[in-house]
């Protein structure tokens, strides 16, 4: 089992933490509930933070004279600058982050798909759609980093870039941190082929910097090595990469393998590009042989476990229950 980097995530305080909305209510959040044993969180309200308090009139994004603004519905009041001086000093003084988990369609904390109005009235339908001021001010400040809400997060794939970045920028977070090259180069070791997965040109890059023929110092290199790496993890890998990275695995026991365990890999790749499969049989088969073949560099690969176990999930309609649906 890998040790796992506890990330630093900023989080939208009304997702499972506080009753601060302006209902004062609380928003269930799977994500966010199952994350709690393995990330350290800030939570964070930044209508609460400026004095709105609980409850409170709720606010909306309004276009004035061409301007977005933002006010409270029932009062008329304008809040912008305030939103935006606390956005600014918070963000500032937030420290070392890995991530954002903010607020669905929230007018502060919506990172897209939140509501513009023409006027504060209540009865006023909306005109366009933008993304609320906490929010535009971590995509602006932090958009090298994966930034999500609770919303997008319920699709499986979002869920899985999301996660497999959090946790590799928290490790590399720890490794700048300890200032020493041979770290940077078992880190870099470790993550070949997940970095492989997400981008080859990236990848090489990388490769040519850990290698450091030039000679230069720590902090120069993991300066750039760190740029790269947040350009390599800025896309999800598209389905022929990570083909391409199993048939490198496969390269390793081509030699060692039966014909039959070779059809049923194949086999299993082909129902991976038709889409009649995930990719968790082929990716267990190649890990059930580096074990056998005791490759110890295949097996100390991230590829196989990007984020902890604990954070699967397994559907429990299409899964085998334990208990007899038969009877």
């Amino acid at each position: 089992m890998r040790e796992f980097v506890r990330p630093k995530v900023a989080v939208s305080r009304c997702l499972e933490f506080d009753h601060c909305r302006y209902n004062g209510g609380i928003i269930s959040s799977p994500i966010v509930a199952s994350l709690m044993e393995y990330v350290d969180f800030l939570p964070v309200c930044p209508e609460v933070e400026i004095g709105l308090g609980v409850p409170r009139d709720p606010v909306r994004i309004i276009l004035e004279n061409g301007e977005q603004r933002l006010v409270q519905s029932a009062s008329g009041r304008d809040i912008t600058e305030v939103m935006e001086a606390f956005c600014t000093d918070f963000l500032n003084s937030a420290g070392d982050i890995d991530g954002f988990i903010l607020k669905y369609r929230s007018p502060s904390c919506g990172i897209k798909d939140v509501k513009i109005y023409p006027t504060v009235a209540l009865k006023s339908v909306a005109i366009g759609k933008t993304s609320g001021y906490f929010g535009r001010a971590v995509l602006k400040k932090f958009s090298y980093l994966p930034i999500e809400d609770e919303g997008r997060l319920r699709n499986a794939r979002i869920k899985e870039h999301f996660m497999t970045r959090l946790f590799m920028l928290a490790a590399f977070r720890k490794i700048k941190s300890k200032g020493r090259m041979r770290d940077l180069v078992a880190f870099h070791t470790e993550n070949k082929y997940l970095l492989m997965m997400y981008s080859q040109a990236e990848l090489r890059k990388l490769g040519s910097i850990v290698a450091n023929k030039e000679r230069r110092a720590f902090q120069e290199l993991v300066s750039e090595y760190e740029r790269h790496l947040y350009s390599a993890l800025a896309k999800p890998p598209r389905y022929t990469s990570s083909i391409n990275v199993l048939m490198h695995a496969f390269g390793h026991f081509s030699e060692k393998l039966s014909s039959q365990e070779k059809v049923l890999f194949f086999d299993w790749i082909q129902k991976y590009r038709e889409g009649k499969a995930t990719l968790c049989p082929a990716i267990n088969t190649i890990r059930s042989w580096a074990v056998r073949f005791e490759d110890q560099y295949l097996t100390n690969q991230t590829l196989f476990e990007p984020y902890p176990e604990g954070l699967l999930e397994v559907d429990s309609v299409n899964s085998q229950l334990r208990e007899d649906l038969w009877e």
